[in-house]
């Protein structure tokens, strides 16, 4: 379905009944990326999933910060009457939901959050990132998706994946040959890591339950959510072995374990 706030037109999908839980999917996903763990929640709650700005179905233009969608998120929310949700984030849509639960914490029940940083602290180097980000931007642009995917599926970051079945890479890359050029251009400059602001000496601040997430193949996500969990208040996190950065995919049926056993230990 479609919902249109602030000129963009957002796709969302509603499934099962229940408490209300959103996920928001990393860069080059969508929402068919949480489809084994929403397929294994229906029964106890209602998943909202969404297409963040520029990728998949929702409008590329115009261009989104990590704030501007953090508003528009509230209007959907308003239109959908859910008070307050349960909010999972992978990667990208684990900054965007700690993003939105810093800035509408009386929104957010409780907050999952899956290889997830806070941004950088250093203004040198967030910029270097945007510097980074901006360079891949304009090889998306110039090379195609094609040899983007090729290049970003062969990360050191993804490695792990290369152990998973041949059916779902093939579902994966599939998923990510589906975007545009523009759409994934445009989010590396307005929702990258450099460009979004650093919440480092905000999460003191966030009392909401969090549980955060990461693959022990994961090193440098692990580092950062270790410093990250000794910053929150009501914090937890959990390491899941032989997983690297995409647990959702990689283990879905754990990662769907340990998000079940968070979210009934809080309701």
């Amino acid at each position: 379905m479609y919902l249109t706030v602030n000129d963009t037109a957002y796709w969302y999908e509603l499934n099962g009944d229940g408490e209300p839980v959103v996920f928001l999917h990393g860069f080059t996903g969508t929402t068919g990326t949480w489809a084994n763990i929403v397929n294994n929640m229906m029964n106890d709650c209602q998943t909202l999933t969404i297409d963040l700005p520029g990728h998949g179905k929702t409008d590329i233009n115009p261009p989104k910060t990590m704030e501007a969608f953090c508003w528009d998120l509230a209007r959907l929310l308003d239109y959908l009457q859910w008070e307050n949700v349960h909010l999972i984030g992978y990667s990208m849509g684990g900054r965007t939901a700690l993003s939105f639960a810093l800035v509408y914490p009386e929104r957010v029940k409780s907050l999952t959050l899956e290889s997830t940083s806070p941004g950088l602290a250093d203004k040198e180097e967030r910029q270097n990132r945007r510097n980074n980000d901006e360079k891949l931007a304009q090889r998306i642009e110039a090379e195609g998706i094609e040899a983007f995917v090729k290049y970003w599926e062969n990360m050191p970051l993804f490695q792990s994946q290369q152990q998973l079945p041949e059916a779902v890479r093939e579902t994966i890359r599939t998923e990510r040959l589906s975007h545009s050029e523009e759409g994934l251009a445009q989010s590396l400059r307005f929702m990258g890591t450099g460009a979004q602001p650093s919440w480092w000496e905000k999460l003191q601040h966030l009392n909401t339950p969090v549980l955060l997430v990461t693959g022990e193949l994961d090193r440098k996500f692990m580092d950062i959510n270790k410093a990250m969990v000794k910053l929150m208040p009501s914090a937890d996190h959990v390491t899941v072995k032989n997983s690297g950065h995409a647990i959702h995919v990689e283990q879905h049926a754990t990662f769907g374990k340990i998000v079940n056993g968070f979210l009934h230990s809080i309701q």
